[in-house]
């Protein structure tokens, strides 16, 4: 099989993943707002995400023939009875991971794109890399990589006030075209309950119509008004604490990290005296198979029993949907790639330093201002709020990977 064990290939794979997974959510989330129900949308994203894992799994972790204590795939899958303990903590991590993506997708129509990868992003920063960390034996440079935390810290810090500085400029916005009440605490809840029924754009149910009836002006108040009259999840009505708390709890799902980590390398000696550790690609197959798992039953019981305003639907109409469904498959293609890379990357230079992909905030604004039109026509104060975060999680991300550590595989 091939093994990344350079410390520069490792780098470029964790860059790659950070390229890749700051992109899968705008993908889902421009479908979501163009209309498609998200129980569709995941249900792609979960078969081109698991399609990732056997396609790493057969081809680099099934190369060339086996090494001394590294079975290849297909070898070290006839050997459950033996490495068990191992599976089932990457199959836990795949559990937490595919819940919190499910969890996020809802809120990201509560709390909007940015401030929930922020906030997930933050308590995986944290948590996730401390244990690794720990779990990988200090290997990393402790002297860099918690300054590199630190740093990650103050980029979400002004995540949060470029988010409420966005939110007061909409509030103008939509105050000055008379859609917002001053007295209301939801932007978006105001949106849909002022905006005339004449004025809301006809749901063609056309995904890839970019224009459609949608004629507005990224930035102007009549754009944010159709956005939230035409998207598949109806979170206004709801409050702001009702979507910080699905995002919180996603949050939690997301320091999964330490759980492939824990798979790969029996830090907790749950294997027996003599059994091979699962290769990355091993325990990452078993970690997607799980999650994979767990998306079909839950999005296939959501298809008939739909949460937050989302219409109904039935198995065979998914499969009829064909409108859109390329953006979903490749946002499942992106996250795939982006745990792949971040896993192979991590058990070369350290799982805590490839947790730099969780800067991938910084790719979501990016798209966030291209796909979305977010922060356009905003105040001065939000471009240098904007500016200055940015600028910080590029240094974040430099100063984690500066901490890079070297694993031995012999």
């Amino acid at each position: 099989m091939y093994i990344v064990e350079s410390k520069g290939g490792a780098i470029a794979l964790i860059l790659v993943a950070t390229l890749c997974g700051g992109s899968f959510g705008p993908a889902m989330l421009f479908m979501e707002r163009k209309g498609r129900r998200p129980q569709h949308i995941y249900l792609d994203y979960s078969i081109a995400n698991f399609f990732v894992a056997v396609l790493i799994a057969v081809t680099v972790g099934q190369i060339g023939e086996s090494q001394p204590g590294m079975p290849n795939f297909f070898t070290q899958l006839g050997q459950f009875q033996d490495n068990w303990p191992s599976v089932l903590i990457a199959m836990a991590g795949g559990l937490a991971l595919s819940l919190g993506n499910m969890i996020c997708q809802y809120g990201w129509a509560f709390v909007g794109l940015s401030l929930a990868n922020i906030i997930g992003c933050s308590m995986s920063v944290v948590l996730g890399t401390t244990v690794n960390y720990f779990l990988d034996g200090r290997i990393n440079r402790a002297e860099i990589l918690f300054p590199g935390v630190a740093c990650f810290m103050v980029a979400i810090v002004l995540s949060a006030a470029v988010h409420s500085s966005n939110t007061k400029d909409k509030k103008e916005k939509l105050n000055i075209r008379g859609h917002f009440s001053t007295k209301g605490a939801n932007t978006e809840i105001e949106i849909s309950r002022n905006i005339d029924a004449e004025e809301a754009p006809r749901n063609t149910g056309d995904c890839d119509d970019h224009n459609g009836s949608n004629h507005a002006k990224p930035g102007t108040a009549e754009f944010l008004a159709e956005v939230e009259k035409r998207r598949s999840i109806k979170a206004a009505g709801s409050s702001t604490f009702t979507g910080l708390v699905i995002v919180l709890f996603s949050g939690f799902c997301f320091i999964y990290s330490p759980a492939l980590n824990l798979s790969a390398n029996d830090q907790w000696h749950s294997l027996k005296k003599g059994v091979p550790h699962l290769v990355v690609y091993t325990a990452f197959f078993y970690f997607y198979l799980s999650g994979f798992l767990i998306a079909i039953c839950v999005n296939i019981w959501l298809l008939y029993r739909p949460v937050a305003g989302v219409p109904s639907s039935t198995i065979g109409e998914y499969f009829r949907d064909w409108n859109g469904r390329h953006w979903g498959l490749l946002s499942g293609l992106l996250c795939g790639f982006a745990n792949g890379f971040q896993f192979m990357g991590g058990q070369a230079a350290g799982f805590a330093t490839a947790d730099a992909v969780l800067a991938s905030p910084l790719i979501c604004t990016l798209w966030d201002i291209v796909l979305f039109g977010e922060y356009r026509r905003s105040s001065k104060k939000t471009y240098f709020l904007l500016g200055s975060m940015l600028c910080m999680f590029v240094i974040a991300i430099a100063v984690l990977l500066a901490s890079a550590g070297h694993r031995k595989t012999a």
